[in-house]
């Protein structure tokens, strides 16, 4: 997809979104794992803490069976990560007992470490326990009036909430991953599905200028119906335009030819005045340019018409009989090979004009044969079509390089011998060019010239 395509930034924007949404959700939930697990963790510790306490609170106990209650293997490891400890503070030298998991070592006062007091009457803060262990840590005063005051504290290892957190975040993100491919999937889908009624569009468009269709056809979604019925009714205009540019071109073609019959009829009743002489050469040059210029003007409005296709093979095959027909008397050959599938982006009549100009001059020179070939050759550049190339040659003298340079000019000839009015080459020339196409001379296999008319195909 290019960078300023319509689904390129369709796609981008929702997985812009998508990557957001999802890293916020991760965040999230992860947070809230983290907290549900630290508070079923803390609620593990005050369950052993409120035991603790009840011992504390029942001193006629013998002193082997106190404490022995807690019915958490762990507090007899050494070292194993849980420990607990009661401290008497109202004596001068505070009396400490401990789980033996903690050893000879000690917990820290989260007292001292600035733990807030909470409405429970208890801290709660991680601290750093024996052999740098990270601990979760819960400690609460008790006052039992004339048996003593106490601080009795239960630590934890906090590596079960990490280690629990670290495996849902690995789970969530598994899934998330998962997800959002999916979704991004979802999301490629939902873009060309969406924009499949505007391929569908350019597609048709494409038809209509290579001749295939007349105007867009079918159901389009609400959104994009006021685009086709714009393209139609511009397609109807365009068209409208060209039918009346074709009338006033034939308008003015009457409204010109008549004065000038005038002024050579006029001219012919004085054919012995060298000034009646001099009017009707330059007549007969204001007729030829005129006729030029309104069939430059006829042909453009014609070339601007979309939606029109000619079959070459067919219009080929005709000129190649009304030729021979023309020159029979020469006893002229006139061969075609065409491609069957050359088709000519444009009107038929056009086309039989530029190559008949080609093979009606080729005629005139031509000592006995003349070969019409037309090839289909393949887009030169992507988005391109195919192009036509439609060769004449003859047999005839052929022209040296300055003399094809010369008769590519406009009304050059080169021998006053033969007839016309010398404008047929430069004709073609110029409606070739109104279609995208070109006109070459060169030197033909048979020793004539080679005419080379290339133009656009489908």
């Amino acid at each position: 997809m290019a960078a300023s395509s319509l689904a390129n930034r369709l796609f981008l924007s929702a997985t812009a979104w998508l990557v957001v949404i999802l890293a916020i959700t991760g965040v999230v939930l992860s947070s809230v794992y983290k907290n549900a697990t630290e508070r079923a963790f803390d609620r593990r510790l005050n369950l052993y803490l409120r035991t603790l306490i009840a011992e504390v609170a029942t001193p006629d106990e013998p002193p082997d069976r106190q404490f022995q209650s807690l019915g958490e293997p762990l507090f007899e490891l050494p070292l194993s990560g849980w420990y607990w400890q009661i401290t008497r503070t109202d004596t001068e030298k505070p009396e400490v007992r401990s789980s033996r998991s903690l050893w000879d070592k000690k917990l820290p006062k989260l007292e001292e470490q600035g733990a807030e007091l909470t409405a429970a009457g208890i801290r709660l803060a991680y601290v750093d326990g024996p052999e740098g262990q990270n601990l979760r840590m819960v400690e609460r005063p008790v006052d039992l009036g004339a048996d003593g005051k106490f601080l009795v504290s239960v630590a934890g290892d906090d590596t079960e909430i990490f280690d629990e957190t670290r495996s849902f975040d690995y789970y969530l993100g598994g899934t998330f991953t998962a997800l959002g491919i999916v979704l991004l999937l979802t999301t490629v889908f939902q873009v060309r599905f969406g924009l499949a009624p505007l391929k569908r569009i350019s597609e048709a468009i494409a038809d209509i200028r290579s001749g295939r269709a007349e105007r867009l056809e079918g159901e389009f979604p609400v959104e994009i119906a006021p685009l086709a019925r714009e393209t139609n009714a511009l397609i109807d205009a365009n068209r409208e335009i060209v039918e009346r540019a074709r009338t006033h071109v034939g308008n003015l073609a009457h409204a010109i030819k008549t004065p000038l019959s005038v002024i050579v009829n006029e001219a012919s009743a004085h054919a012995a005045d060298p000034f009646a002489e001099k009017v009707m050469e330059q007549a007969d040059v204001m007729r030829d340019q005129v006729a030029h210029h309104l069939e430059r003007a006829r042909i453009a409005a014609r070339v601007s018409v979309v939606a029109t296709v000619t079959e070459v093979a067919p219009a080929i095959e005709a000129l190649r009989r009304t030729m021979e027909k023309i020159h029979r008397d020469r006893r002229i050959v006139v061969e075609a090979k065409a491609d069957t599938s050359a088709k000519f982006r444009g009107e038929r009549q056009d086309l039989e004009e530029m190559v008949g100009n080609l093979v009606d001059n080729a005629c005139k020179w031509a000592a006995s044969r003349v070969l019409i070939e037309v090839l289909v050759e393949p887009p030169q550049q992507a988005g391109a079509g195919p192009r036509l190339r439609v060769i004449v040659d003859d047999d005839g003298p052929g022209l040296t390089e300055a003399e094809r340079a010369q008769v590519a000019r406009r009304g050059q000839r080169l021998d006053e011998s033969k007839p016309g009015s010398g404008l047929g080459l430069s004709i073609v020339t110029d409606l070739a060019a109104l279609y995208g196409g070109s006109l070459s001379l060169g030197s033909a296999p048979t020793g004539g010239l080679r005419a080379e008319l290339v133009l656009p195909g489908v």
